[in-house]
């Protein structure tokens, strides 16, 4: 690992590289996509339910996550070593709940805010996530617990 100091900027740059600042960053273009929008194309009335269910739905995921970190003292934080590989709960059923999660709320709202020409930034956000932190944390993970992370991700789906 490279020991040399960094600049400054270069380390408020990775501490202000988190996905949640990326939700929020997403959310917020989503937003001005759909008062940008030139047609005032909509999704409709029926939205709504939808909207709101994927928003608590991902926002639970979410905590459920932490949750079970904590509960296992493990990292939470992306680029922070993990003490452990956390494999159930939630993880059973996916490798990024939390990132899920993410991606759950943005979409709920873009249907909650009436924005389909934002649509597009949800797999795009997923796009990112995946590029920033699901993989490098992987490949962090695989070196940690070789064995265990090689099971783990024969099992279980990296979103879905």
């Amino acid at each position: 690992m490279d020991r040399r100091p960094r600049p400054r900027h270069a380390v408020a740059m990775r501490r202000l590289d988190l996905p949640p600042l990326w939700l929020l960053a997403f959310g917020f273009l989503a937003w001005v996509i759909a008062r940008a929008d030139p047609w005032d194309l909509s999704l409709g009335r029926w939205t709504q339910l939808p909207a709101g269910l994927l928003i608590g739905g991902g926002l639970l995921l979410i905590l459920v996550a932490v949750v079970q970190m904590r509960q296992h003292r493990t990292a939470v934080m992306p680029r922070r070593e993990a003490s452990r590989l956390v494999t159930s709960g939630v993880f059973r059923r996916s490798r990024h709940p939390i990132y899920l999660g993410m991606a759950l709320v943005l979409l709920g709202w873009v249907l909650r805010i009436d924005a389909p020409l934002a649509l597009p930034l949800v797999p795009l956000f997923v796009w990112l996530i995946e590029r920033r932190f699901v993989v490098p944390e992987e490949s962090a993970l695989a070196l940690r617990f070789p064995a265990e992370f090689r099971r783990y991700a024969q099992a279980t789906r990296r979103w879905l």
